[in-house]
């Protein structure tokens, strides 16, 4: 059973980088498309960012575009999502979302979500 554990979270100031990490259990990562998204209570989940299976291919959302950059480490089973310049607006859970056949973008849904992990930037 597919299994994604995501990392690195924590409380930040506005300016600051964070980098998120995702570790895939029980398959090779290769086999996946990965992505990220962000949730505020109350709110919509939103797309951050999705990559396709060799890494070849990103997408991000308008409002992290040229901020965030994901990325993927086969031997380690890893995706990883670098976050720069964060703001206040970046404060959600961010969950790792893994899909075989779609890569995770803005209305998709992903087959396997992880639990996610607090962001939290002040002002």
């Amino acid at each position: 059973q597919v299994q994604l554990r995501e990392s690195g979270g924590g409380q930040v100031q506005a300016g600051d980088s964070l980098k998120l990490s995702c570790l895939l259990s029980g398959a090779p990562i290769g086999l996946y498309a990965m992505g990220w998204f962000r949730q505020v209570p109350g709110f919509e989940r939103e797309f951050v960012a999705g990559i396709s299976w060799n890494g070849g291919a990103t997408y991000y959302g308008d409002s992290v575009k040229g901020r965030f950059t994901t990325s993927r480490d086969h031997p380690r089973n890893m995706v990883y999502l670098e976050m720069t310049n964060l703001k206040p607006e970046d404060t959600a859970v961010y969950y790792c979302a893994a899909d075989p056949s779609t890569i995770p973008r803005m209305n998709t849904s992903p087959r396997f979500w992880g639990q996610g992990v607090q962001v939290t930037v002040g002002s």
